[in-house]
């Protein structure tokens, strides 16, 4: 029971609906309603506007942080990288939002700041300079992805980090999947771009 509580704690936190929550509360709008019906960044930016998507943001990057965290302030031997898996999950399938939630790019980014900040770094470059180039916030999540499989199979060459090289092949393909549709519609040059930037 004490190992099953900080992982169902972990899950918990990665299922606060950060945008069904910031929207109903300061916009008296259910985003479930809105743009993609996502509950998400990029929808909050797009249906919400600039403050809130910002607000979103912070906040699914801090549910990862905080479950990756988990194990500073409760003795466990599970891997901290265990408890940021289960907050993607939680976001990904909220039960505080009928098990739908958003696609877990800002959430995954949250574990790399909670466990190793310089790729959070890093992956806030590439996401922007994949923006920049694209104006597309779906294919630069892609991206983004792609661009961690490759770097994270070299470093465990050298570090012998199997476990992080897992986890972040587990995000890389749940941010894709969960980007599937985005995919059809890059294809058919229907997806939405961005304006600011």
């Amino acid at each position: 029971m004490t190992i099953l509580l900080p992982m169902l704690l972990a899950y918990l936190l990665g299922s606060i609906p950060s945008a069904l929550w910031v929207g109903k509360l300061f916009y008296k709008t259910d985003i479930r309603t809105q743009g993609s019906g996502n509950l998400g960044a990029t929808n909050t930016f797009r249906t919400l506007g600039k403050k809130a998507g910002i607000a979103v943001t912070l906040l699914d990057i801090l549910k990862g942080t905080a479950a990756t965290l988990i194990p500073l302030y409760i003795a466990t031997d599970i891997h901290p990288l265990v408890f940021g898996v289960l907050a993607v999950i939680g976001h990904i399938y909220p039960v505080f939002a009928k098990f739908k939630g958003g696609k877990a790019v800002a959430t995954s980014g949250g574990i790399l700041l909670g466990y190793q900040w310089p790729l959070f770094i890093m992956a806030v470059a590439v996401l922007l300079i994949a923006l920049k180039i694209t104006k597309m916030v779906s294919l630069s999540s892609i991206i983004l992805a792609v661009v961690f499989i490759v770097y994270i199979t070299i470093y465990a060459i050298f570090t012998a980090d199997y476990l992080f090289m897992a986890v972040i092949y587990i995000l890389a393909l749940f941010i894709i999947f969960r980007h599937r549709a985005n995919i059809s519609r890059i294809r058919e040059g229907t997806e939405p771009k961005i304006s600011w930037m």
